[in-house]
């Protein structure tokens, strides 16, 4: 009877002496830790963008002896985009050209002859500025992104240059919803956007930058 205890207390200490190790569950944790990190930073998620609550702002100066600019919004038409690791990865979007919507206070009051608020929405649309009867949408294609930085194609009447868009913050929500902000400055002459005044001291400003808000959810 005394060697089955002393068997049975052995075969004890050999169950014991041959279980994992403090230090080996410690990197075995560190090591589901790091793989749920790299299956999450793997992850795909592509968002469709709310039109309704999504912004284009806009901001054009004009330069010389008195300065000042307009600034206003457009509206979506539709976009989609993939976040990979919480990174912008891809995208695409199309603004309504015929909303462009001026919200700043320079101008005459209504009624005026010239220099309205509704002055300042006819010009922009003409051949002037934007054409908007013939090119009543916008388009911006993400070809590449790095960090908050990404490479895109932006067309405007018909015509696509490659552009810049800095400052990019993505916050995916775990109701599946998505806020992401940037920010583009174009040269409007790339564009034909090529409107030049008579009097040489007050000039359109050759710049125009946007600020984008999107708001989204996850696609379908």
């Amino acid at each position: 009877m005394k060697s089955i205890v002393l068997s049975a207390a052995a075969l004890s200490l050999v169950l014991v002496a041959c279980g994992p190790s403090e230090a080996e569950k410690q990197a075995a944790r560190e090591k589901a830790v790091a793989d749920s990190l790299a299956a999450l930073a793997a992850a795909e998620h592509t968002y469709t963008i709310d039109p309704a609550t999504s912004n284009l702002h806009w901001a054009g100066n004009v330069t010389g002896s008195k300065v000042y600019g307009h600034h206003g919004t457009i509206a979506f038409n539709s976009g989609s985009f993939t976040v990979q690791g919480g990174m912008l990865k891809s995208g695409s979007f199309e603004v309504n050209m015929t909303s462009i919507n001026p919200m700043d206070e320079n101008y005459a009051p209504e009624g005026s002859k010239e220099g309205t608020k509704a002055n300042l929405i006819g010009h922009l649309s003409t051949a002037d500025f934007f054409d908007s009867a013939n090119h009543p949408a916008a388009r911006l294609t993400i070809t590449g992104a790095s960090g908050n930085t990404a490479s895109a194609d932006l067309t405007v009447r018909g015509k696509t240059n490659p552009e810049t868009i800095t400052d990019i913050v993505i916050t995916e929500n775990p109701d599946g919803t998505v806020h992401a902000t940037g920010k583009l400055v174009f040269d409007r002459q790339k564009y034909d956007v090529a409107w030049k005044h008579f009097i040489k001291d007050a000039v359109l400003a050759d710049n125009i930058e946007l600020t984008v808000e999107l708001n989204g959810a996850a696609a379908q």
